[in-house]
Parts: C-alpha cells; sequence; structure tokens
C-alpha cells in the first residue's frame, strides 16, 4: 500500500496536540509498513533538515515541501490563474492557505507515483486538489479535518455563519471519505455530508505509573501560545491561584509560559523534548480551558499516565463519554481549586479518578483501540 499524507507543518515538533495527531498516524503507518510519501509547506522551521529526519526515523520514504512561485517571475500568471480568479470567486480567504502555485506542485506530486490514498489535513488545504479533480487518480481522497473550522472563526469582524460552514462543508464534499476526531465532529458533519464520516481518536502508548506518591510536581500545565490558551491561563492564575495552597508546585510546559505570571511555586519550561519526564513527575494534571473546539491532546497525554485532569467543561470536549474519565470538569473557580485540593490530600479520591482516567484511555485511546479503527478506514 501506498500513501500520499499531506501535513503543513514538521509532525517532529512536539510543541503543539495538532503535530502530536499527526505524528501518531505516522507511527501507525510505520508500524503497519504502509509506505508513505509526505507534502508539507516550506517554512523556517520546516526544511530539507527535517523531512531528512522524517525518512531517518523511517517514518516516510519521500519527502516533498511545497514552496509558492515568485509573483515578479510569474506576474501575468499570478494574476489570472490565482489573483483574478478569486476575486470573482469571492472566496473566503481564511479557508483556503494555498499560496501561488502550490497545488500545481502537489499535481506535479501525485502525478510521479500510483498511490491508493490521499491523505490531507485540515479543510483550509481541502483545494489542494483542485488540479487533480478532473483528472481524479485511482487513489481515494481522505481529509483529517482535526477540527470544526467553522467555530475557529466566530470572533471575526466579518464572520458569518451561514457561508463559514456552507464552505466547509462544500470542502469536505470533495472527499471520498472525513475523518474527525471527536462524536461532535461526526455527528456534525455527518448531518450536511453526503461522504463517509468516520472517528479516528488520537493513540498514546499507555505508560502507566503505579507510584503516584513523591512527585516533584502536584499540578503540570501543557499549553501552547493560542488565543483560547492565553485567555484559560489568565483566568487559571486570577480566579482559581489565589485559591490554592500556597506551597503546591506548579510545572508549566509550552509558550503559554509566556503569558503565565512568575511565581516561587511555579516552574516554567518553554520547551522539552520529552513531556514524558514532566507527566512523570507529576502528580495531577490541569486543562483549563474557556473556549476552542475539538480533542484535548493535552487530556490525552495525562490519561496515558493515568494522571487525573482538573479541568473546565471545554476540556472534555472531544471525548467519547464526558463522565467517568479521569477529569474534574467545572467552570467555577472555586470547585476548580477544590478538586485540586482534594485530588492533593484524598488518596482514595485521587486513586478512584486516576483509575478512571486508566481505563477510560485503555478502552478508547490506545494504540490497541485507535489502531482498529484505523485499519477499518485504510483497509487493514
Amino acid at each position: 500500500m501506498r500513501i500520499l499524507y499531506f501535513y503543513p507543518e514538521n509532525p517532529l515538533l512536539k510543541n503543539q496536540g495538532n503535530n502530536a495527531r499527526a505524528l501518531a498516524l505516522l507511527e501507525y503507518f510505520k508500524f503497519k509498513e504502509i509506505e508513505v510519501d509526505f507534502v508539507g509547506v516550506y517554512a523556517d522551521n520546516f526544511q530539507n533538515k527535517e523531512i531528512d529526519n522524517l525518512k531517518n526515523n523511517k517514518y516516510i520514504k519521500e519527502g516533498y515541501l511545497l514552496k509558492s512561485l515568485s509573483r515578479k517571475k510569474n506576474q501575468l500568471r499570478y494574476f489570472f490563474l490565482y489573483s483574478l480568479p478569486r476575486k470573482i470567486v469571492r472566496k473566503i480567504k481564511e479557508f483556503d492557505r494555498r499560496r501561488f502555485g502550490q497545488e500545481k506542485l502537489f499535481e506535479e506530486i501525485v502525478i510521479k507515483k500510483e498511490y491508493d490514498f490521499i491523505l490531507i489535513s485540515y479543510a483550509y488545504w481541502a483545494n489542494l486538489i483542485e488540479k487533480i479533480e478532473d483528472t481524479k487518480p485511482r487513489a481515494k481522497l481522505i481529509i483529517d479535518t482535526h477540527d470544526f473550522l467553522t467555530s475557529q472563526f466566530q470572533n471575526m469582524k466579518n464572520f458569518k455563519l451561514g457561508k463559514y460552514f456552507e464552505t466547509e462543508i462544500k470542502l469536505l464534499n470533495k472527499f471520498d471519505e472525513v475523518l474527525v476526531i471527536s462524536n461532535e465532529e461526526k455527528y456534525l458533519f455527518s448531518q450536511f455530508l453526503d461522504k463517509k464520516v468516520s472517528i479516528v481518536t488520537h493513540a498514546l502508548e499507555e505508560k502507566f505509573d503505579a507510584n503516584q506518591s513523591d512527585k516533584k510536581y502536584d499540578l503540570v500545565y501543557v499549553a501552547s501560545s493560542n488565543e483560547h490558551n492565553i485567555k484559560s491561563a489568565l483566568w487559571f492564575f486570577e480566579e482559581v491561584y489565589p485559591k490554592l495552597d500556597k506551597n503546591i508546585k506548579i510545572c508549566i510546559v509550552g509558550r503559554i509560559v509566556n503569558y503565565c505570571p512568575d511565581k516561587e511555586n511555579v516552574t516554567k519550561i518553554d520547551f522539552i523534548e520529552d513531556l514524558g519526564e514532566i507527566y512523570s513527575q507529576s502528580k495531577i494534571a490541569i486543562c483549563p480551558m474557556l473556549s476552542g473546539t475539538g480533542l484535548k491532546i493535552k487530556v490525552v497525554e495525562a490519561m496515558s499516565y493515568g494522571i487525573p485532569i482538573v479541568c473546565n467543561e471545554r476540556g472534555v470536549d472531544g471525548l467519547l463519554n464526558k463522565t467517568n474519565n479521569g477529569c474534574l470538569a467545572t467552570n467555577d473557580a472555586t470547585e476548580f481549586a477544590s478538586y485540586i485540593e482534594k485530588l492533593r490530600k484524598d488518596l482514595s479520591f485521587y486513586n478512584f479518578h486516576s483509575n478512571e482516567s486508566r481505563h477510560f484511555f485503555i478502552s478508547n485511546h490506545s494504540i490497541k483501540a485507535a489502531y482498529s479503527k484505523l485499519d477499518e478506514v485504510f483497509k487493514l
């Protein structure tokens, strides 16, 4: 079997949940000994050296990076094939991240080989297949949505729900099958698509630790610096932190550290190669999340270590069950703090939720559970 997999960023960068999902898919392909050619988007942090790293790790056979063509060298072509059509059709620019010439470059990659599957990440890259739609190869076209994108744009000045949602559905309908990460997205998209919609949730190895005492950190908080995380981190430190024991030990990992205050009991780590080093030293995970959509990868990562999670209601988005999963969810700051303190001080309460975290993970996010779903998608 041969797959052409498009994912715009470097999946080996472990600083974002979306990269973790992409890498998990590559791990699956590697485990199943599937030949994968990879296409990304050229950037300062994603160049030939990173493609070589993917090859050396046996994740891919061939790798390509899409650059945009020079406007100065192709002025007429740029105007008639790129600029003018966009003005006439008036596409929503947020749903089209292609740059000049990238779909043509993608077409050239597609015709080099016979592929069984062409897998595209994100609806806003769906138009990459525009050049191959009329002469569709025998490959099955699959899109991995990652998220419900219309919701991400709702705070924009000129946002119109109907127009944005209609655009997203039209883009997804270009494909033979649509992959989603949660029940919510499957229910939503399946109401409007005439294509198969399949849940492929996030898979990780089990790394449970029987010894939950003598941990270096009471709390671990892992997050990038997107607008949802920034707002949520501010809420945690303004509303929850003052209600916690002053001796509590907190570790914050990721670019969110730039938006968190300096405190004597808070360790801030901008980047770490292996998050397992921190999770294995932490007793409780927190996921303050006031907005945003989709599965929170950081929640699944904590579950893979059997760690209970205290979160807002948005923190359990995307989970196949909202209860009995090791998460204590509340939007009330006082209750959020009390959950943390009870997990710290009540061993039986802690063990109960730790066991729920483990059992939920094994049933839904273990390698065995997730790979069985992927086998259905890729006919294995």
